[in-house]
């Protein structure tokens, strides 16, 4: 049988791995059909503040609480389930309430890509 032209993720199967956010249940890294990545990521308290050099990250907001926000570049941004937020390289941001989100990434993430702000 050949082999299928699509694939099938289901999160629900992936290990978690610990992230400046939470932790991220990273899909696709190693697809050469597909040029990013798509993480499945529960944001806890604590978020860090952090950037990513050559990352553009597109955050679709899942589940979060009434009064949820990103802050990026220091301002912040009021945020609910079915929004979507576009962060582009260098733009620095965090999460400053618990929140799951579906985070899509060009290129395919890579760890040493991102920087953490002290």
């Amino acid at each position: 049988m050949a082999k299928p032209r699509w694939i099938v993720v289901d999160f629900d199967r992936i290990p978690a791995v610990g992230c400046p956010c939470g932790t991220s249940q990273r899909a696709l890294m190693d697809a050469a059909e597909f040029p990013g990545t798509i993480h499945r990521t529960q944001i806890g308290e604590g978020a860090q503040p952090h950037f990513h050099r050559r990352l553009t990250e597109t955050y679709f907001i899942l589940h979060c609480g009434p009064d949820a926000a990103l802050e990026l570049d220091g301002q912040r941004v009021p945020v609910r389930p079915g929004m979507c937020v576009v962060i582009p390289p260098n733009v620095v941001h965090r999460a400053l309430s618990p929140m799951t989100i579906l985070n899509i990434v060009f290129p395919k993430f890579d760890p040493s890509d991102e920087v953490i702000i002290a």
